[in-house]
């Protein structure tokens, strides 16, 4: 017996999982008290081999209950607890770039990883992590969007270029390029802060009459985006580019200003639930959770 259990906001994700997988949906309940401290409680009792799905946009209030149903699971009799996390965050901080500083990756692997038997997400944020293993001490599985994204730009795209916003995005650019046969190219960034960010792009006059495609893993501020799109313009002002995203994670305003600096379009896929999430890849995530649950098993 298979049990997956959504975290709030994650049901529509869960139902997706377990219809692909065919395992059993299973029923939790999260009370928060007037301190902010909070309840949960495993409706249906645990047992065999459970999952929870929670994505981790905005994480710092999700853990602790995240923590507690691993643990709640594991005591009441499950023989294995895994973690089904499209978006995984605080993956960005792999290093230590200023005395002083926490490695968010290396604590957020020790803490997952020792929570759960197995972890399963979609393109983590990795630069010099190469792979998950090296701050996780569970097995993980790391699903990769490139095959619907390509899907997608196929469907809804005339002659699309693809264009990466930096080095980082290079590898998603070139594997959904590589998929589509369509060219591509990958801009310099610098970040300065947050919010503070140029992008360099090259010259992109043999590619005119193609709709540019910005392709990142993630869009939160949408700064990075925006600069693109705004030296894209410059170079091809028709047609108007359109965006697509990994993990949408987008503050209040970000949309407006991504539709303000000319972007036509912004879709993402659905690791984080949302109105932009028209991009679907629940079910290799419902093959990798299952693979992981069968060999644990």
């Amino acid at each position: 017996m298979s049990l997956l259990y959504a975290l709030p906001g994650n049901a529509a994700f869960a139902r997706a999982l377990c219809r692909h997988a065919g395992w059993q949906r299973g029923e939790l309940e999260l009370h928060r008290f007037p301190d902010g401290e909070s309840l949960l409680r495993l409706a249906t009792p645990p047992r065999g081999t459970v999952a929870l799905a929670c994505s981790l946009k905005r994480p710092d209030a999700k853990l602790f209950p995240l923590l507690a149903a691993a643990a709640t699971a594991r005591e009441l009799g499950a023989t294995q607890v895994g973690l089904v996390a499209p978006y995984l965050a605080y993956m960005r901080q792999d290093v230590r770039f200023h005395p002083g500083e926490a490695v968010s990756a290396r604590v957020i692997g020790g803490l997952l990883g020792n929570a759960f038997d197995w972890v399963v997400t979609v393109d983590p944020h990795l630069h010099r992590i190469h792979d998950l293993a090296e701050v996780f001490a569970c097995r993980t599985s790391v699903v990769h969007a490139a095959p619907e994204l390509a899907a997608w730009i196929r469907a809804h795209v005339r002659e699309p270029l693809l264009v990466g916003p930096d080095t980082e995005s290079a590898q998603w650019v070139q594997a959904v390029a590589d998929a589509l046969g369509a060219p591509c190219v990958v801009a310099h960034k610098q970040r300065r802060g947050d919010r503070d960010v140029s992008v360099r792009l090259p010259s992109l006059a043999r590619w005119r009459g193609h709709t540019p495609v910005l392709l990142d893993d993630i869009a939160a501020s949408g700064h990075t985006l925006i600069d693109t799109a705004r030296g894209v313009r410059e170079q091809l002002p028709q047609p108007a580019p359109v965006a697509v995203v990994v993990h949408g994670l987008l503050g209040r305003g970000a949309l407006e200003a991504l539709h303000g600096a000319g972007i036509i379009r912004l879709v993402t896929t659905n690791t984080v639930p949302g109105e932009l999430s028209a991009i679907d890849v629940s079910a290799r995530v419902a093959q990798a959770m299952a693979a992981l649950g069968a060999a644990g098993g």
